[in-house]
Order: structure tokens, then sequence, then C-alpha cells
């Protein structure tokens, strides 16, 4: 599904598990944008078919979505919504192409077994993955969250009462730089609409 405005940058926005892109654009999300005037396409992918953040998935966005963008927009931008969060910053993690920031919604944090490892290690800082481990994107983008080098703007939000707030902090703590919005709510329709309108209201694309 593509809002199409004409405009020099766009964002990829991955939905969350089982998430159809009709539901984004009910949401009011595409409406959020044209409301504001901003000079920006939205492209939302379909993932339902798709293994959470296997290497099909990655190979698609990269490939079939990313790399042509590139070539027809001076700017990518690169989002997601609950697993589709995840999904954005496990291609960050593979190094595979550079996007111009990120909006994650609520990135889910992972399985629990790949946070109760992380945990049971003492922590990030701790855990050393094994080779067995890194065979798993999951595992790669936690890796990488050890030490992103990310040098491009990042927002990041989640609801202060949602059941993955603990893990999406963690997340959010090795993203420094990046803009933190954590009002009340939970995870939902209602705060991520919150804020995706607190993201377009940052001044990062020009009305």
């Amino acid at each position: 599904m593509h809002l199409h405005r004409g405009a020099s940058t766009l964002m990829v926005l991955l939905p969350g598990a089982q998430m159809r892109p009709q539901e984004i654009e009910d949401a009011g999300l595409f409406d959020a944008v044209r409301q504001r005037g901003l000079a920006l396409d939205l492209l939302v992918m379909d993932l339902r078919h798709e293994a959470a953040c296997g290497h099909s998935a990655l190979d698609r966005l990269e490939n079939g979505v990313l790399a042509p963008a590139r070539e027809r927009y001076q700017r990518v931008w690169l989002g997601g919504i609950s697993l589709g969060g995840l999904l954005a910053v496990c291609h960050q993690a593979e190094g595979a192409g550079r996007v111009d920031g990120l909006c994650l919604l609520s990135p889910y944090p992972g399985s629990r077994i790949t946070t109760n490892t992380i945990a049971r290690a003492g922590g990030l800082d701790a855990w050393q993955p094994s080779d067995e481990q890194l065979d798993d994107p999951e595992f790669r983008a936690w890796r990488w969250l050890k030490k992103p080098g990310i040098d491009v703007p990042v927002f990041f939000g989640y609801g202060l009462q949602d059941r993955f707030a603990d893990g999406m902090r963690q997340m959010a703590e090795r993203l420094p730089g990046g803009a933190t919005c954590t009002p009340d709510g939970g995870h939902d329709w209602p705060l991520w609409r919150t804020l995706w309108a607190d993201f377009l209201d940052r001044g990062h694309f020009p009305a």
C-alpha cells in the first residue's frame, strides 16, 4: 500500500504481526501525513506471509523494497510497528543497506527465548552470543544493540504500560541521541497514533 505525494523522501513502514497494510491506513496514519501537508511518501509492506524477522523477510525488505527505493528517492526512512519495529532493527543489524532515519513504534524486543537468554547471562553487556544463537536474526539484532554505531535520526516510542516496556526501554537505551517518546499507553492503536503524530511533528519532513 502506497501513499504517493510526489515527495523526495519515502518512509517504508513495516506492520506488526498479522497486521494488514489496510489497518495502517484505517488507523489514520496516511491521513496524519496529508493533514500536515508533509512532503513524504509512505509505503507499507505486507508481511503476513513472511516468517517473523526471518531471512526471507529481510531479503525482500532490502532487495525488493529499499534498494529500488534508493534509486527513486533522495532519502529513505525505515519504520516499524511492534514486530515490524524489530524487523527494522534486524535490518540495521545486518548492515544490508543504509537508511536515512528510523521510526520505531513499540518495537517488539524479541521472543522470551531471546530476552531470557540475555537476562540469564547477566544483561546485554555480559552476554556473549554463541555461533548457534547468531543464526537467529533476533540475537543478531541484540548483538548489534550492544554497539549500534548508528548515525541517522532515530525516533523510538512506546507506552509505559506496554507489556513489553522493559525490553523496549533496554533497546532505547542502546540508541543514544535518538528521540524517545514514552507516553502512558499500551500495545495498541491509540498509543501508536499518538506516537506517529509526535514523530511527524518533529520536523524531519518539510511541508
